[in-house]
């Protein structure tokens, strides 16, 4: 499996749980579930920005964000709409990077000043790592308030994705 595969199908599962969890968000009753569903909401936004940041690494271009959240907390639907996007803009970019450019080095500076190096399919991957670490804190969160959080692992998202693969022996 190339990099580039195996990215596409990252940056899929990506999308799917983003989704799937902020639809669930979506669902919380916000005077009940107030405090939980904040946190919830920033860490997801949190997501979003570093993988605006990310995009704007990979391409060269200034991201604008002085932090890696934003001051204001977006509502689920707002929210939700700008994720995927956002995770569609990864997908697509996937399409149009040639093969040899994912193993460059690209340097950059992260928001608090610190300078950063890493390869495009480095960038990739945390991109995915992170945010699967983050949705993670939130079902966490969602459990002790005994809301069962999306079943958010890649092996569900590729079974639910193609279900021929239970058919597989």
């Amino acid at each position: 499996m190339s990099a580039r595969t195996l990215l596409k199908s990252l940056l899929a599962y990506q999308a799917w749980a983003n989704d799937e969890l902020l639809e669930k968000l979506g669902c919380l009753d916000p005077r009940r579930n107030a405090k939980e569903r904040h946190a919830a909401l920033r860490l997801m936004n949190h997501i979003h920005v570093v993988s605006r940041i990310f995009a704007a690494h990979l391409t060269g271009v200034a991201h604008g964000y002085a932090s890696d959240n934003t001051e204001e907390t977006p509502e689920p639907a707002e929210l939700r709409a700008a994720m995927v996007e956002g995770d569609r803009w990864y997908l697509d970019y996937l399409e149009t990077v040639l093969e040899r450019q994912l193993s460059e080095p690209v340097a950059f500076t992260f928001t608090d000043g610190d300078k950063g190096c890493m390869t495009r399919q480095e960038m990739l991957t945390h991109v995915v790592l992170h945010g699967s670490y983050h949705r993670g804190e939130i079902g966490r969160m969602l459990a002790g308030i005994a809301v069962a959080p999306p079943w958010d692992t890649y092996a569900v998202h590729l079974h639910r994705a193609e279900p021929s693969r239970r058919l597989q022996r």
